[in-house]
């Protein structure tokens, strides 16, 4: 067995391998950039190597440095978690000839699989059936044009050396093919350095169907059932689960029968995922299931399977890579209940997603469910890496009584001042059709507007704000029972002033008036005070169903609204602007695009926030900016 082991990797991934490590008895080693210096991932490992700056590409993407810390601290493994270097063939051949054990497939299975059109080749030999299309040498535009009228719109191009959901282009005519194409072509070439192309049947009511297989050096292969990741946002998963909701017995067995060849087809070791494509407008059928791809690594969602199947996937790749056989054989291996796993991202749905970042002065997680997280109360959120905060998994007998204990998880969470998508989940989670597992890859694209509305405080919140405030109670709370629960709660702790009061309030910078009356006034349980933090110096926060709200008074009573937003456009992370869209003078309108920022390795377009005249422009397009910089200030129209 291994005896000690270092992570090339970070946060939750991180956290996670060095718990079963320790489990093991193995000593862990930790990794960490400048950023990453007082991360729970290095506070919880036994050492930790200082790796470089704070962007990946000059630290976790540096296989150099990750092999001289293992040597450094005398490790006897490496794991690489997923993303980084984790489906890196030349990293992984890298470790081996360093002496090391490579806790992965062999370098050889990474390559078989790294190039989409050589992998389908590969699936086809293999007997595993693959989705209709074009995946030739002749690279010309006139042959993939023909190619794709052939099969039929709509068609997907997709990079050969994709991932990440670049290098994909969805074609609906003939006539938009050569524009689609060329895009396609440059984000490849930026992305990968490789422009090829292959052209797939767009599938119309798609489903992502994923099956977790398991390889050992001694030739066996086993599946642990299937994964169903088809909530999506921009080719990204967002909510997982396993089993997939309508698989039948005899479907289920023609797709891990499927995924188990396609991994012995490559001499597959270790932990990885056979992903499949399914055209579900006639529900789940083993006919209309297609291999994708293979993703050579451990998965972001594996968490569902170890629910279902009571498997801790890390501990079967510690013994894996130490030469162990799999510690169980196909028959031994069974589904358990309904498992659903929800990523918890820093970020604010309302905004285009804007990733948030900070210091995370307030946290609590929701007890009872396994929460996978690389921080705690008082770290960072870093803007060089992705903005995930943590990953909230629920198990349970059935998939209804599943989802509404992660709807329930979503809305407990308690983060600020950096923001969460918790309350985005809650609701996403919530839909009826969602319910009734009705799911595809589209859905979160089709219902954006409903999902993304910014949320609203109840009117219990908002009274329960105003008569603290004017109270002069500052009281920390949150608000998530029915009304009846509530009452069997109560303690007597009244906060209501007079009837007939009316409070002004200013709601996240807007103005809002709520009433409060002799025969609607609010008890509150004194088991509600919390410690959440102030802002300013008559502010609360106030949580509700995971969404956080910041209140104030504008007046006690009577007077005026509150002042709306001043409209300055500030800098909500450090970046670089890549586009500037107005000049100072400029009549813009409400939701008009002013500026683009590049920053977490994403385009975030920062609008308007209301019709009116561009007073001050601060930035031209190159221009790096901190966090909270002056970047606009809009005046509002008259």
């Amino acid at each position: 067995m291994i005896q000690s082991l270092l992570i090339a990797n970070r946060g939750e991934i991180a956290c996670r391998v060095i718990r079963t490590a320790r489990a093991m008895g193995i000593r862990t080693i930790a990794v960490y950039s400048d950023a990453d210096a007082k991360a729970l991932h290095v506070r919880s490992a036994d050492e930790a190597v200082h790796i470089g700056p704070s962007p990946a590409r000059e630290s976790y993407l540096v296989g150099e440095k990750i092999i001289a810390a293992a040597r450094a601290t005398g490790a006897e493994a490496i794991h690489p978690g997923y993303g980084f270097l984790s489906e890196n063939a030349e990293f992984a051949q890298a470790v081996i000839d360093a002496g090391l054990i490579w806790v992965g497939p062999k370098p050889a299975s990474i390559t078989a699989m790294g190039l989409k059109d050589a992998a389908k080749a590969r699936m086809i030999a293999a007997g595993v059936p693959v989705t209709p299309g074009y995946l030739g040498e002749d690279q010309s535009e006139a042959r993939l044009q023909a190619e794709a009228d052939a099969i039929g719109y709509p068609v997907l191009i997709k990079a050969v050396a994709g991932g990440g959901g670049k290098g994909m282009r969805r074609v609906e005519a003939a006539a938009d093919f050569a524009e689609a194409l060329a895009s396609c072509r440059r984000e490849a070439a930026a992305s990968f350095g490789d422009d090829r192309v292959l052209i797939e049947k767009y599938i119309l009511s798609p489903r992502h169907i994923e099956v977790q297989v398991f390889g050992d050096s001694h030739g066996n292969v086993v599946h642990l059932f299937e994964r169903d990741c088809s909530l999506q946002r921009r080719h990204q998963k967002v909510i997982e689960e396993a089993p997939a909701p309508g698989m039948d017995e005899a479907t289920r067995e023609a797709v891990c029968g499927a995924a188990v060849r396609a991994a012995k087809a490559v001499d597959y070791e270790g932990a990885g995922t056979i992903e499949f494509i399914a055209d579900a407008s006639e529900g789940l059928r083993a006919d209309r299931i297609w291999f994708m791809e293979m993703n050579t690594r451990l998965q972001v969602e594996h968490p569902v399977t170890e629910e279902i199947t009571g498997v801790d996937l890390v501990e079967w790749q510690l013994r894996v890579a130490s030469g162990e056989p799999l510690p169980k054989r196909q028959d031994e291996l069974s589904i358990n209940g309904w498992a659903m796993e929800a990523r918890l991202y820093a970020e604010d749905p309302a905004k285009g997603f804007l990733p948030s970042i900070g210091g995370v002065y307030n946290l609590n997680f929701p007890d009872e469910v396994r929460v996978e997280t690389g921080i705690e109360e008082d770290d960072e959120i870093s803007p060089f890496y992705d903005p995930m905060v943590a990953k909230l998994v629920v198990h349970g007998e059935d998939r209804l009584s599943t989802i509404a204990r992660l709807s329930r998880a979503c809305g407990d969470v308690e983060m600020q001042p950096v923001r969460t998508n918790a309350w985005f989940l809650k609701r996403l989670l919530d839909e009826p059709t969602i319910r009734r597992g009705e799911v595809h890859t589209g859905f979160i694209a089709d219902h954006a507007e409903a999902l993304t509305l910014a949320p609203q405080p109840s009117n219990l919140v908002l009274q329960i704000a105003a008569t603290s405030l004017a109270d002069g109670k500052h009281l920390g709370w949150r608000h998530g029972a029915p009304s009846a629960e509530i009452v069997r709660e109560l303690r007597g702790f009244r906060l209501n002033r007079a009837p007939e009061c009316r409070y002004r309030l200013i709601v996240d910078g807007e103005p809002l008036t709520v009433d409060v009356t002799e025969d609607n006034y609010t008890l509150v349980s004194e088991s509600w005070r919390r410690k959440h933090q102030l802002y300013g110096d008559d502010g609360i926060i106030a949580f509700e169903d995971g969404a956080m709200f910041k209140i104030a008074l504008a007046e006690p009573r009577g007077g005026r609204d509150g002042p709306a937003s001043d409209g300055a456009i500030l800098a909500p992370m450090p970046g670089k602007v890549i586009a500037v869209d107005v000049a100072a003078g400029d009549t813009v309108t409400k939701g008009q695009k002013l500026l683009v920022l590049e920053a977490m390795k994403m385009e975030h377009a920062l609008t308007a926030p209301f019709d009116g005249t561009v007073a001050e422009l601060t930035v031209a397009v190159g221009s790096q900016v901190q966090v909270e910089a002056l970047l606009v200030r809009v005046e509002k129209a008259e």
